[in-house]
């Protein structure tokens, strides 16, 4: 049974994982700064979207709306366009980032605070990525405890698949006051040598010394989260909706459908029903304006309900 503690030679295993990452790591732009606003964007664009798409997208962004306070006097509707020109998906988080940016700048007076708890306070930042930008900016977060990091420590260290034997073992790995290189760290050691197929050796793992599952061949890990296909699904035609919307003041159903999608028939499978259950979630995200155009104000089946952009 897994013993959900630290290895006993924990200052050997820091020193040849930092010394590991140091030596060669992969080459992303945040991580060459502590500018909290870019570790930010960096982090919200990164959920479930692979990094190597991300950096064209974040160096795009962040040219376009270098500080927060640029991004927090941008139109709305252009961040969130952006956001579907660079299929992001999930364009919510485009709100949240343009939101998160405003309070930087209304209510911190333009600077970020630098406590997790804190950050967890902007729009859309959750306890994650709010150590994130703890860490990567000013060295001041938790150990990171994702999938990634979840699997290594559940194949070098025989750990519990349990949150909070997780939780303390990555705990009491990282060094005091390191959160910045060793959240990189462990996080590089999960995403290029023990990744669901594991590259030990070609990779050249540093923990191989201490490794349970490289001692004994066991390589199963806890279940991680496969992102559903985006081809044809409700990101994607979420996105389509917003795009479209971006190049008309307004549109009916009916006028927005075959721009969204080209088998759109207004009886049909995806029709007036499925469209107006679209628009409405993205106004419920307060993405997009719905109008019925019924001669009384009440949902009209002939396709005659108004989309627009919320601006």
């Amino acid at each position: 049974m897994a013993e959900s503690d630290p290895p006993e030679d924990v200052d050997a295993v820091r020193a040849a994982l930092i010394e590991w990452y140091e030596q060669d790591h992969r080459a992303f732009p945040w991580r060459e700064t502590d500018d909290p606003y870019e570790i930010l964007v960096s982090e919200v664009m990164s959920q479930q979207t692979q990094l190597g798409r991300v950096v064209e997208a974040w160096e795009t962004f962040t040219e376009r709306w270098p500080t927060a306070a640029d991004l927090a006097a941008a139109d709305r509707a252009e961040v969130v366009g952006f956001w579907t020109d660079h299929s992001l998906g999930y364009n919510n988080r485009a709100k949240y980032l343009h939101e998160a940016a405003r309070q930087v700048t209304d209510d911190y007076d333009g600077e970020f605070p630098e406590d997790p708890d804190e950050l967890s306070e902007l729009m859309g930042v959750g306890p994650y990525t709010a150590n994130a930008v703890a860490s990567f900016a000013f060295d001041n977060g938790n150990a990171v405890v994702d999938t990634n990091v979840k699997r290594v420590l559940y194949r070098a260290f025989d750990v519990a698949d349990d949150d909070a034997a997780f939780e303390r073992v990555a705990s009491g790995l990282m060094p005091e006051g390191e959160s910045r290189v060793w959240n990189n760290a462990i996080m590089e050691l999960g995403g290029v040598a023990c990744e669901k197929t594991p590259s030990c050796d070609a990779a050249g793992c540093p923990w191989r010394t201490w490794c349970h599952a490289y001692e004994t061949g066991d390589f199963t890990a806890p279940d991680v989260p496969t992102q559903p296909e985006f081809e044809g699904s409700r990101r994607q035609m979420r996105g389509r909706v917003v795009s479209v919307l971006r190049e008309y003041d307004e549109l009916t159903l009916d006028e927005l459908g075959p721009r969204v999608r080209v088998d759109y028939v207004p009886d049909g499978e995806y029709g007036r029903e499925w469209l107006r259950d679209l628009v409405s979630a993205l106004a419920d995200d307060e993405l997009v304006t719905v109008e019925e155009r019924g001669d009384d104000g009440e949902r009209d089946d002939d396709g005659e309900t108004v989309a627009r952009l919320k601006r």
